[in-house]
């Protein structure tokens, strides 16, 4: 395989964590329903790669999201493997659900906006936050480690683009009910360098540890490596990816594809960044997924790699 020169730039982690959402935040947005056993399948294949956390499933009521209504069916298959293995609870039943089956990694899935929030929990921003708070806190008395969701950081399809000020009041409240780590999410994919920057410079200033925050980019108009390098440069060592570029946004008509888990580990090969990645396989493990989708891979850097792939499928 092909791999990029080395040429470290000064400054930059020397490891990352990725934070593979592909079989959750990837799938939900197919409009095909995978089978149980090809997304159990795809979940080992990621471990297999090497990707130490990936994000399984969600315990969402079918009806709103009913490609991952199998979850209760597919955590099992997957749960003994020795990889951290988050999942999505939208409330206490999603999270009743999840701790019935063992699960020791949840996610809640806030809004920087009112209107993402009223258009994806019918609520507003303090009332969605509200639901969360028993969420956490019954997680953790469970000894569960909770990740924050933090949607619309950067921009919202009916509101324009969102002030630092609203998306980091929002940050800390999601961690004072107890969340462990944040991710913020660019969900329409509209953030650039210096925007990421400030956002992150605010955060810090306001006393959030840099190493309690992920970057959740989209690609839409190109610009998530360019903004993934942004947030390294300010300490930032847990980024979200999905194999092949997998996802979207349900609730976002506008939210494109998430950055690919491929052209990640590229970049931070050539900058001499650790991730632990086997990218000959990830790449063929995308391959794979692609043919069950009948559709190529949006990923760069899967194409660049299986220069047949496109024409095959």
């Amino acid at each position: 395989m092909t791999l990029p020169m080395q040429v470290p730039i000064p400054g930059l982690p020397a490891r990352v964590r990725i934070h593979e959402v592909g079989p959750r935040d990837g799938l939900q947005n197919e409009k095909a329903t995978v089978p149980t056993a090809v997304k159990a399948d795809f979940v080992r294949r990621l471990a297999e790669a090497g990707l130490t956390t990936v994000e399984a499933t969600s315990f969402v009521h079918p009806e709103w999201v009913p490609q991952l209504a199998d979850a209760e069916e597919l955590f099992p298959q997957v749960a003994a493997l020795p990889v951290a293995l988050p999942v999505l609870v939208p409330n206490e039943r999603g999270l009743d659900r999840a701790l019935a089956l063992g699960a020791r990694r949840v996610a809640v899935f806030a809004s920087a906006t009112e209107s993402f929030a009223k258009a994806n929990l019918n609520r507003t921003v303090d009332e969605s936050l509200a639901m969360f708070a028993p969420v956490v806190a019954r997680a953790k008395a469970a000894g569960v480690h909770v990740r924050g969701y933090l949607s619309m950081c950067f921009g919202d399809p009916w509101e324009g683009a969102v002030p630092v000020p609203r998306v980091v009041r929002v940050c800390r409240a999601l961690l004072d009910l107890g969340c462990d780590e944040l991710s913020l999410g660019d969900t329409i994919g509209v953030a650039t360098p210096g925007h990421v920057t400030a956002l992150l410079d605010e955060l810090t200033g306001q006393g959030v540890p840099v190493d309690a925050v992920g970057v959740h980019f989209h690609d839409t108009y190109g610009q998530a490596l360019a903004n993934t390098l942004a947030a390294l440069q300010r300490g930032v060592t847990t980024v979200d990816a999905s194999a092949g570029g997998l996802g979207g946004c349900p609730f976002a008509k506008s939210a494109t594809g998430n950055l690919a888990t491929e052209d990640l580990v590229w970049m931070l090969r050539g900058l001499g960044v650790e991730t632990g990645v086997d990218l000959d396989r990830l790449v063929a493990t995308s391959v794979w997924m692609a043919a069950h989708l009948n559709r190529p891979s949006p990923s760069r850097t899967v194409r660049a790699l299986s220069p047949t792939h496109h024409q095959e499928q």
